[in-house]
């Protein structure tokens, strides 16, 4: 029986230096960032070159990015010159009919019974403490909404809202979740 207890305080031991030992930090969000080396991190002014959208959704999108890096992560936010960098632009904002639905009249044209609203992102990241991660991607995502019931004014800041957050989502999975 003590050679049992000695063998498994033997293990446990060596698992727990195996786990001291490793200086990547995992975290409840997924990240895998070295706190060690990497301690802050900036975010330009993403531009609109969509030439659709509101005219705050530049602003919308550079802020959200801000606020989930700095809720998800133990970075800190700094105005210029992070450890790591993120940059881009809003590149597609896009309305396409999904689906058609008849008007009953033969004389009236058939009506969209779905729309999609796509933004696309394109977003430039610098890690300066390991080029290899470096990227520059676009990310896109969509919404459909029903224009029979709904005007595009009435959903707008709602659609654009739930299509960032995956957009942003996607952009932190790429660039310091690693998966």
């Amino acid at each position: 029986m003590k050679l049992i207890n000695k063998n498994l305080g033997l293990a446990l031991g060596l698992i727990f230096l195996l786990f001291q030992s490793c200086s990547v930090k995992y975290s409840f969000t997924g990240t895998n960032i070295n706190y060690e080396l990497v301690k802050t991190f900036s975010v330009d002014n993403f531009f609109n070159d969509s030439g659709g959208g509101p005219a705050n959704m530049e602003q919308l999108f550079t802020e959200s990015l801000k606020e989930y890096y700095q809720r998800n992560t133990q970075l800190e936010l700094v105005r210029s010159n992070g450890d790591l960098q993120f940059s881009g632009a809003i590149k597609r904002y896009t309305l396409t009919p999904q689906s058609a639905v008849s008007s009953g009249n033969p004389n009236l044209p058939d009506r969209a019974g779905q729309m999609r609203l796509t933004i696309a992102v394109e977003v430039d990241y610098i890690n300066l403490t390991n080029e290899e991660e470096n990227l520059k991607r676009s990310f896109s995502f969509f919404q459909d909404y029903d224009p029979r019931t709904t005007t595009l004014l009435d959903v707008e800041s709602q659609l654009i809202e739930e299509i960032f957050k995956n957009i942003i989502q996607d952009v932190f999975t790429a660039t310091v979740a690693n998966w």
